[in-house]
């Protein structure tokens, strides 16, 4: 077997969220099932956030039970419907919780312990699908991602040790000859063989660490969208689907925070040449949007919202300009809090930074800055990037009312709105 011939797929969690769901995948997976077959699998619907709030609970010495409750009964909700009672599945999943529960009450810090917990999500939901597609006379084998994915033990964030991941994607190829492979999104183990997650929706970026390893053919990314749109059809009516994009327009959208595609996705995809489909799940027969080396000129406006934002700025107290050893005070704070700057701007007295509201991370850095600076702070805004604009959008965007910071390049714009 040619291993360019492997494809990967990666469905969400709103492609597996209930036993209809499951069903559909099944039978695309068997109408799709032309070539060597790797499936990246997300946590069912919202269960990373019950499984979040489940950590939370039980470490704030809250009632965790009723969570843990919620997230068996999600699960054996869906068992009853896709299987017969007895099947060997129900014993499983059983030990599932069982070990579930044991490394929610591991001694050990906050982000460690979430990441042994959430990462059930992703262990229930493709053990449900290996089953099922079994059932259903699909040749399938589940592999533990965690065994496969090598990471440092940056917890919540794992950085991949790529040289040790593609050694142990090798044997995966044998498999792969004459079965359906179903694993893990979003996760990975350190050296320790300690679960290690790679960021919240990082799943997108499993696939492209398996396709880079493996040296796939293709990425299919399966969605509840038509393709990579111009922008959220949910905040605006008129977005309309791209026919292909450029790796570097893909990144920069992600960049931005475009949410179809992690933002981690691109660049090992971009690096071996592998292209990257974003189709829909529940109309296979949709072209759907191919990002691949390649030049497109005269694309539309892409608009991208962020919410929960904070607009963070910085003044000087004695009168003195701000100079480059300030910024460079406020940057080693910045970074050293593991906070990420979405937009910049300064002047002769002030610098001014716009970044994701995280409670844990913004108020420790805010603190930390008002040691050196007159700080104020803004939360609760929304930062609007329009990459490519025309004269229309540029002019419509900026008299948007509330603007509280504006800034633009001969491609871009984004404005600072409170909500």
């Amino acid at each position: 077997m040619s291993k360019s011939t492997i494809r990967v797929f990666k469905f969400g969690g709103a492609s597996v969220q209930n036993a209809a769901s499951i069903r559909n995948v099944t039978e695309l997976i068997r109408s799709q099932r032309t070539t060597p077959l790797l499936v990246v699998v997300s946590a069912m619907g919202k269960m990373t956030n019950a499984l979040e709030r489940l950590v939370n609970d039980y470490r704030s010495g809250s009632d965790y039970r009723k969570e843990l409750a919620f997230i068996k009964k999600y699960h054996d909700d869906v068992l009853s419907e896709l299987f017969e009672k007895g099947d060997d599945l129900f014993d499983k999943i059983e030990f599932t919780y069982t070990e579930l529960e044991k490394q929610l009450f591991q001694p050990g810090e906050y982000d460690e312990v979430y990441d042994q917990v959430v990462s059930f999500g992703e262990i229930l939901s493709t053990q449900i699908l290996a089953a099922f597609l079994i059932k259903n006379s699909i040749p399938t084998v589940w592999v533990d991602a965690r065994k496969v994915v090598s990471t440092d033990s940056s917890w919540r964030e794992g950085k991949i040790r790529w040289e040790e991941t593609e050694k142990n994607c090798q044997p995966l190829l044998f498999a792969l000859n004459d079965h359906v492979m179903i694993t893990q999104g979003f996760l990975g183990s350190d050296s320790n063989h300690k679960t290690v997650t790679l960021g919240r929706d990082g799943s997108d970026f499993s696939a492209a660490i398996f396709a880079s390893c493996l040296h796939a053919q293709s990425v299919t990314i399966w969605k509840d969208v038509p393709g990579v749109m111009n922008a959220d059809p949910k905040r605006l009516s008129g977005a309309v689907v791209f026919d292909e994009l450029p790796f570097k327009e893909a990144a920069e959208m992600t960049y931005y925070g475009a949410s179809v595609i992690h933002p981690k996705t691109i660049k090992p995809l971009a690096n071996k040449n592998i292209p990257l489909l974003v189709k829909n799940f529940d109309d296979p027969s949709l072209p759907g949007t191919k990002i691949h080396e390649c030049s497109v000129f005269q694309l539309p406006p892409l608009i991208v919202f962020k919410d929960n934002q904070c607009l963070i700025s910085c003044k000087v107290t004695d009168y003195t300009f701000f100079s480059e050893e300030q910024l460079q005070v406020v940057f080693q704070l910045v970074a050293g809090h593991g906070v990420h700057i979405n937009v910049m701007q300064n002047s002769a007295i002030s610098f001014s930074f716009c970044v994701d509201f995280r409670d844990n991370k913004v108020m420790p850095l805010i603190g930390e800055l008002s040691k050196h600076f007159e700080v104020y702070y803004n939360t609760g805004l929304t930062l609007i990037t329009i990459k490519n604009y025309d004269q229309k959008t540029f002019n419509e965007y900026r008299s948007k009312k509330g603007v509280i910071l504006e800034q633009s390049s001969r491609s871009t714009l984004q404005v600072l709105l409170k909500n």
